[in-house]
């Protein structure tokens, strides 16, 4: 709506005034501040897209999320491994004469780590102490060892021998000679 006349000048026509002649200063302020369209969305494209640093950006991103795609799976956390059964021995899997192998495995395994000879390559009468071989005993992988309960906070697992099928932080699951599950 065009200023009345007996109102003050508008401000922006009182600059271009003083800058302008007058009918420089009108034609201007009638085309370029009264008749400006009013925007009531952004306008297209968006300026920002225009940006050469911004169209990096997004070209980066893409490339990301497309090697991201690429990537292998997220693992699965411990509530998934619980329902999903991850861990879980199926009846078949429990019997002493499947685990056997892996025992005969581990004893192969022991013996390297021990730096002793094994039977087959005539080795025997080697004394091993709790000094000597004690920490290369504490950093070994007990799956497939062959393990007896000596003490145990529950007093009937006590006794209880098998091949370690289990290890984790504070459990151990193993397979007794009558084919049962134990852990701890």
């Amino acid at each position: 709506m065009p200023p009345s006349s007996s109102t003050t000048p508008h401000p922006a026509q009182a600059l271009l005034s003083q800058a302008h002649p007058p009918s420089t200063a009108s034609t201007l302020f009638q085309t370029k501040i009264l008749q400006r369209p009013l925007l009531l969305r952004p306008s297209s494209p968006d300026p920002t897209s225009r940006d050469a640093r911004s169209s990096r950006r997004k070209a980066r991103l893409r490339k990301n999320s497309h090697a991201r795609q690429k990537q292998r799976p997220k693992p699965l956390s411990a509530k998934e491994k619980r329902l999903f059964a991850v861990y879980d021995l199926e009846d078949g899997e429990v019997k002493w004469e499947l685990w056997k192998g892996l025992w005969r495995m581990w004893v192969g395994y022991a013996w390297e780590v021990l730096g002793l000879r094994g039977p087959d390559e005539g080795g025997g009468g080697f004394y091993v102490t709790a000094q000597g071989a004690g920490p290369k005993v504490a950093g070994m992988d007990f799956h497939g060892a062959e393990v007896e309960v000596v003490r145990c906070a529950c007093v009937g697992r006590v006794g209880t021998r098998g091949i370690v099928v289990r290890e984790t932080k504070f459990t151990v699951v193993v397979v007794t000679r009558g084919d049962k599950l134990r852990s701890k």
